[in-house]
């Protein structure tokens, strides 16, 4: 039986987080088995923002070399370099043309980009959902594992693949959003209503993967949490408490009912102890082969040469199609 294909990637700006692994990378781990996976690098959409070239250029060696010690394994996943395979941007002009002005200005991240970079509001924040569209459908995946920020991108995508379709017939899969099972939403330390993000200003809300052992203690030292001084479930009378939990049950294999269990008569400071040394000793085999597949530059390469190789393969056979269909000369 012929597996089903997923994409997803990451962009090349900032360090990884805990939320990047718990919430996706750690499942990513659990999939490399049953799916046809395709995980890329994401420096063309890096560049809506300003970035320092050789620190954006260095992000992308880390993140290969942090998926592959998280336990994606580069025989069995096609890690690739986004830009190195030039089929995202032409295929990307291309939806453009079949993309409605309307649909776009409705996106909210958009929105909050813009808000963000009010210094910088480029058309490429603008058209940012078309590249996504075309990352996706580039490949003909039937899934992606998308959280609440990046679905409305999804059903954009679907609208486009459909739109293309019912012009030009069959041409590109419509891909459905994958959810798995139980998934960790990590939200942010020092604000529990957003979630964790990598490109956050304050650093004490964000546990990035390659911080030391005592940045994360200090880190989690510091996480909001309320006044009741009672563990207990609660996302919305208590945020804070409950991402703790949130984080503690993905590191540590247990349910909440056990969490709120074990710190039954426990307070806050012990709780937050625990919970830091907990992911302190999940991180620890993934930072020591971190490190040491960073030292080695040539295997990062061997890694995505491999995974930018077969990501062509694919994705020119579509823009192949795609051209033909238009009417472009071949």
């Amino acid at each position: 039986m012929e597996k089903k294909r997923i994409l997803s990637g990451v962009q090349s700006t900032g360090n990884l987080t805990l939320g990047n692994f718990l919430g996706a990378i750690n499942n990513w781990v659990n999939m490399q088995e049953e799916y046809d996976c395709y995980y890329m690098i994401a420096d063309l959409h890096s560049l809506t923002v300003r970035n320092d070239p050789e620190t954006l250029r260095e992000n992308a060696k880390k993140i290969i070399a942090l998926y592959v010690a998280a336990g994606l394994d580069p025989e069995k996943n096609n890690i690739f370099v986004q830009s190195h395979v030039s089929a995202h941007s032409e295929l990307s002009w291309i939806l453009n043309c079949y993309t409605y002005m309307g649909e776009l200005s409705r996106m909210t991240q958009f929105k909050d980009k813009s808000a963000k970079h009010a210094d910088n509001i480029n058309s490429g924040l603008f058209t940012y959902p078309v590249l996504m569209a075309a990352d996706i459908i580039l490949y003909q995946a039937d899934l992606v594992p998308v959280g609440e920020d990046q679905r409305q991108h999804l059903e954009l995508t679907r609208d486009i693949a459909d739109r293309f379709n019912k012009i030009y017939g069959d041409t590109f899969t419509i891909p459905e959003a994958y959810i798995p099972k139980t998934t960790a939403r990590i939200m942010g330390l020092q604000n529990p209503e957003a979630k964790m993000s990598k490109s956050a200003t304050n650093l004490n809300d964000v546990i990035f993967l390659n911080d030391t052992p005592d940045t994360i203690i200090k880190k989690f030292k510091k996480a909001v949490t309320d006044s009741d001084n009672l563990v207990k479930f609660d996302p919305e009378n208590k945020p804070g408490v409950s991402n703790l939990m949130q984080i503690y049950g993905a590191v540590a294999n247990k349910s909440n009912e056990e969490i709120e269990k074990e710190f039954a008569s426990r307070g806050y400071g012990d709780f937050k102890m625990t919970v830091a040394e907990a992911v302190v000793e999940k991180l620890k085999p993934i930072q020591a082969k971190y490190n040491e597949l960073l030292s080695n530059e040539d295997y990062i390469r061997k890694i995505y040469t491999k995974g930018d190789e077969n990501a062509r393969k694919i994705a020119n056979v579509t823009l192949k199609d795609v051209k033909e269909k238009v009417g472009l000369i071949i």
